[in-house]
């Protein structure tokens, strides 16, 4: 299948956003906007199921057993790494139970006993509970007529925010689930299906979407502004159109390191806050410019999870979607020849 390098650019510069956001809040720093490259994920990662549902027939258990095989390794490494560096004292802030554990395996919201926020035990994973939920819902859709899967999704996905709305909760996953942010994933749904029709803007409007989403984004940022899913995830979504609209008008050409860093995108999420934790003490205790060690920590967890994805992701990725591994299964082995060019 073509690679769509709009679609990947995207990816490594919402992964860069994250890091940088991380990096600056353990440096002294502030970019709270880098927060923001989640509500990008979250449309891209709408429109990627929508365009390869669309490539081939797929069972539901077939389409959830190809997601847990792109998602569940990666994370469980990271977190059983949390787990090991917390029983051996290196992670003082961070308290265990095993009941929190097993709730950031398994992807269930839960209040951490740590903090009291609904985080798993790797903090980042938060955004991979609500990934979970969206590929179990858009599963079970699949066992639908085409023509009803992304209303279905919607009208599920409208009506739970809807009861968010009305309802005031400490329940964990009933506040994660009705949270306004899941729309955004129904976005991303609605623009694979424009870009399939071939409804997709011309090049001039497709600018004009890039510009609004990054001068939004910046405004934020500059002014700093409050910032919610009702301001980034219109953003967000005109940032994914107008790439796309630029994409189709043939405007965007290879670049092998963006390439790249939107393939390890997944990686990068994953594990930055690791080298950055370790670089932003290390640096603290030698003195070093707040600026330096911003600079090498943004480098740092770049550099890792760029690392984890060739040395783990990768080596992972291409062992278990052997044939071998998924007998009878219609997704393994046409999501070879896609992954990792559009995967989410």
């Amino acid at each position: 299948m073509k690679t769509i390098f709009g679609i990947q650019y995207l990816r490594a510069l919402a992964a860069i956003a994250v890091v940088l956001f991380h990096a600056a809040e353990k440096t002294g720093h502030s970019f709270a906007i880098g927060a923001a490259g989640v509500d990008v994920f979250f449309v891209i990662s709408g429109f990627i199921m929508w365009m390869i549902s669309d490539r081939r027939a797929m069972s539901p258990a077939g389409f959830l057993l190809e997601r847990a095989r792109r998602i569940v390794p990666v994370y469980w490494a990271a977190t059983a790494v949390m787990v090991l560096g917390a029983l051996l004292g290196l992670f003082p802030n961070l308290t265990l139970s095993l009941e929190h554990v097993l709730a950031s395996l398994f992807f269930i919201p839960a209040h951490s006993p740590s903090s009291g926020e609904i985080w798993p035990v790797l903090v980042q994973g938060w955004t991979l509970n609500f990934e979970m939920f969206f590929y179990l819902v858009f599963a079970l859709s699949l066992s639908l007529a085409r023509r009803w899967r992304l209303i279905t999704v919607a009208a599920l996905f409208a009506a739970l925010v809807a009861i968010g709305a009305t309802i005031d909760t400490g329940n964990a996953l009933l506040f994660t689930y009705t949270r306004p942010i899941m729309l955004e994933f129904v976005a991303g749904m609605v623009v694979g299906q424009i870009w399939l029709k071939g409804k997709i803007p011309g090049q001039a409007v497709g600018l004009g979407l890039v510009m609004f989403g990054m001068a939004g984004f910046a405004i934020i940022a500059l002014f700093k502004l409050p910032f919610d899913v009702l301001s980034c995830g219109p953003l967000a979504v005109a940032l994914v159109t107008g790439v796309l609209s630029l994409e189709a008008a043939g405007r965007l050409r290879p670049w092998r390191g963006l390439v790249f860093l939107g393939d390890a995108s997944y990686s990068i999420y994953i594990w930055h806050t690791f080298a950055i934790s370790v670089i932003a003490k290390l640096g603290a205790v030698a003195g070093f410019p707040a600026g330096a060690v911003f600079v090498a920590a943004v480098f740092g967890g770049t550099a890792l999870g760029s690392a984890a994805y060739l040395l783990l992701e990768r080596p992972l990725a291409k062992y278990l979607r052997s044939p071998k591994s998924a007998p009878g299964s219609n997704l393994a082995t046409a999501a070879a020849k896609e992954a990792p060019r559009l995967s989410s």
